[in-house]
């Protein structure tokens, strides 16, 4: 009896590559065009749809004054402005709150254009107290520490509620005036009115309560906002509101896109150049990658600022880092004599472990600052987090399918991966970056003592006596607002009115603004002398006929209060700390973590040494950059010590550890260098196409660059070859 046999049907490799690479295009077509465009009658998750921050799109200015007889004392407005700013931020991490004067308090609040829609949700501030029926007061709103709206659940019932907390001295109040009112009524009263009269069940000892049967989630929420609003320090009342232009011009975003292009366009053929068909597969990895950061920028709605834009451009730079140790990888398995296809599936595996422990640790340090920061830090944690994440997805997964597509489409010939024939079994000669570590130690120490050096030299010779050169978010400064008399674009305050400041105040640290519907503008600098002010007010009237009475000049206080710096120091500590006990975990041991994080605080020591010695400007772009600089050399740090960490598992006893070590170095070394290279081009062209601000912070941020490429190759690996021959002398002597 005759049988048929048939044979399975084989996948066509070459139908299959064909297949694969249609998909990359079209998704790339796909959110290439909703970047621009957007889709939807909404046009949603375009470039257009991106909220943007006061210096790019501009937004509300509210001015409060401190009620007549109301608690005007220094302390009193400091905290009410840090509670403020809390307050604003629910609106837009970009949010700005700052003093005017003696007595008054200005919002500032970016992507909107309806002050009264403002007013009415941020709340007009009053006073708070907690009363009985009979009319005895038991806890003020300065008690209060939060006051949140919430939803729970009663056996499958929606109820509302208000979930109050506070502070020490409030609690043991509380618990006072509820021990006396069980059974009764504890009103809240709001600038002399009943807001709420819940009934006190229980004494309540644990510092918060609940405020339930609200009947719906708005209620609660306009409750929670008027408690909030009430809890300020010192009583407020509406002076002005006005619609206010942006800080920077169109010019300043065109300037910086273009550099974004530019520099993209550069990383692209360095790819190509330095990977052959790799590179390719990286290059289309990275298109796909820009238009998924902007998709997701627009429908996460995070707000961008010039800063996060340059910090957009960075990340391009930095996302080809997963793929420089993948291509390493990869080409390290084709010189070994190992097949084509096999040296990719074996280059991805081996590179896995240092992409996801570098990646990790940077992507802890952007949810600890997200939890923990606010402004510019939990937008800059927003960013730096979606970069991360997207950049993991684009190596990990979409240049492997590339790279498979084109292999199946015949580019299986070593060469094309940039391997030579004749030296297919080549031997790696280990660099004696060990034997110089003294002379990099020696040069280390002393950059960072020059830079405390021009700490205590640049204190001597400010006017201020700080030892860095504060913005005027720092310090504070003047608000110069001018009626000229017509129509003005942004763009030609900037080109005619902001150099009279500037040649007059000797600086640029100089922000503009349009008062939208008005000829009016203001512009904030440096605080000015009566001389200073004198001196720009005739400029004024000599060339634009500018009437002296129509300018007006208000000091301001810094818009980064001291809160807000502690908030931020005590955010970047803590995000340290969760780092390296991260590293810890996975190296079971605490010497490549303390390898890394030493390396961390040289780096960071170094470029505040040349914010000292060359006077850089220390604003709002200063704590992104050390952010950055935070995040790229912990990740250049992990990756070396991840490769040390497997070469030592293949170690015989007659090996030698610095042999190891330089060997891990020398193997590294391309990657680092093309991380690098791309990284600082895409800087570079920031620093030479950007604008004034943008210059700002790319200079520090190249340099922040440079010094956490040479600290990982020459310092992290020092450091952790000297405490690792330490511990195991002293081990040997147990």
């Amino acid at each position: 009896m005759a049988s048929n046999m048939k044979k399975g049907k084989k996948k066509n490799p070459v139908t299959n590559g064909i297949f694969r690479l249609i998909v990359i295009v079209v998704a790339i077509a796909f959110f290439a065009y909703a970047a621009i465009l957007g889709f939807g009658k909404s046009k949603s998750g375009s470039i257009n749809d991106i909220k943007l921050g006061l210096d790019l799109q501009g937004g509300v200015s509210i001015t409060y004054k401190v009620k007549d007889g109301a608690n005007a004392d220094e302390s009193a407005i400091s905290d009410t402005i840090y509670k403020l700013q809390l307050r604003a931020q629910t609106y837009s991490t970009e949010a700005e709150v700052y003093k005017v004067g003696d007595d008054r308090i200005s919002v500032d609040i970016p992507a909107v254009n309806d002050a009264n829609e403002i007013l009415e949700e941020l709340g007009q501030p009053g006073s708070l107290s907690f009363q009985n029926t009979s009319g005895k007061e038991y806890v003020s709103g300065a008690d209060i520490k939060s006051a949140q709206a919430g939803i729970e659940d009663k056996n499958g019932n929606k109820g509302y509620v208000v979930q109050l907390t506070f502070t020490d001295e409030g609690a043991k109040k509380f618990a006072e005036a509820t021990k006396e009112l069980v059974g009764q009524t504890l009103q809240i009263i709001y600038d002399g009115k009943v807001v709420s009269a819940p009934n006190v069940k229980e004494e309540i000892t644990g510092g918060s309560c609940q405020i339930d049967n609200i009947g719906s989630y708005e209620e609660a929420e306009t409750l929670a906002s008027t408690i909030r609003i009430g809890a300020l320090p010192t009583e407020l009342e509406e002076l002005s509101s006005e619609v206010v232009g942006a800080k920077l011009g169109q010019e300043a975003i065109r300037t910086s896109l273009i550099a974004g292009g530019v520099g993209l366009g550069i990383v692209l053929i360095f790819m190509i150049v330095v990977y052959g068909i790799m590179g390719v597969a990286a290059d289309l990895a990275l298109l796909l990658y820009v238009a998924l950061l902007v998709f997701l920028l627009s429908a996460f709605q995070v707000t961008l600022t010039l800063p996060g834009i340059a910090g957009m451009i960075l990340s391009i730079g930095m996302a080809v880092d997963a793929n420089a140790i993948i291509f390493a990888r990869i080409r390290e398995e084709l010189y070994a004599g190992r097949s084509t296809n096999g040296a990719i599936k074996e280059g991805f595996a081996k590179a896995l472990s240092a992409i996801l422990d570098g990646n990790i640790t940077t992507l802890i340090a952007a949810a600890v600052l997200w939890i923990m920061g606010i402004g510019t830090v939990k937008g800059f944690a927003q960013t730096l987090a979606l970069g991360i994440i997207l950049s993991l997805f684009t190596a990990l997964t979409v240049t492997r399918f590339i790279l498979n597509a084109l292999y199946n489409l015949g580019a299986s010939n070593p060469k094309l991966y940039g391997i030579k024939e004749e030296k297919r079994d080549r031997k790696i000669t280990p660099i004696g970056f060990l034997q110089r570590r003294k002379i990099f130690f020696i040069a280390s120490g002393l950059v960072i003592a020059i830079g405390i050096g021009g700490m205590i030299y640049g204190q001597t010779i400010s006017s201020e006596k700080s030892i860095f050169n504060y913005s005027l978010e720092f310090k504070g400064g003047t608000s110069t607002t001018i009626d000229m008399g017509k129509d003005m674009t942004l763009q030609e305050v900037q080109d005619e009115v902001v150099p009279i400041f500037a040649e007059v105040m000797g600086n640029n640290d100089i922000q503009s603004q349009l008062v939208t519907g008005t000829t009016q503008i203001t512009i904030k600098t440096q605080t000015q002398t009566l001389e200073q002010r004198t001196k720009v007010a005739k400029q004024l009237e000599e060339k634009f006929k500018v009437d002296e009475s129509s300018i007006t000049n208000q000091n301001i206080s810094a818009t980064v209060s001291n809160e807000m710096k502690k908030d931020a120091i005590v955010a970047v500590i803590v995000a340290t700390i969760c780092m390296l006990i991260y590293v810890w975990f996975r190296f079971k041991s605490i010497i490549p973590a303390s390898s890394a994080v030493l390396a961390l605080i040289h780096d960071v020591l170094v470029v505040l040494a040349c914010y000292a010695v060359l006077r850089w400007t220390v604003g709002n772009t200063f704590i992104a950059c050390m952010l950055t600089l935070v995040g790229y050399s912990i990740n250049d740090s992990i990756v070396i010590l991840d490769r040390i960490r497997e070469n030592r598992k293949s170690m015989t006893r007659k090996d030698d550890l610095q042999d190891v070590v330089n060997l891990s170095l020398t193997q590294t070394l391309g990657r680092s260098m093309s991380t690098s290279f791309t990284t600082a081009i895409m800087v570079l062209v920031l620093l030479i196409l950007g604008v004034a601000s943008i210059r700002e912070f790319a200079l520090p941020l190249l340099v922040g660059v440079l010094v956490g490429t040479y600290s990982s190759i020459c310092l992290v690996s020092s450091m952790y070859y000297i405490m690792f021959t330490r511990k195991a002398k002293k081990d040997n002597k147990k």
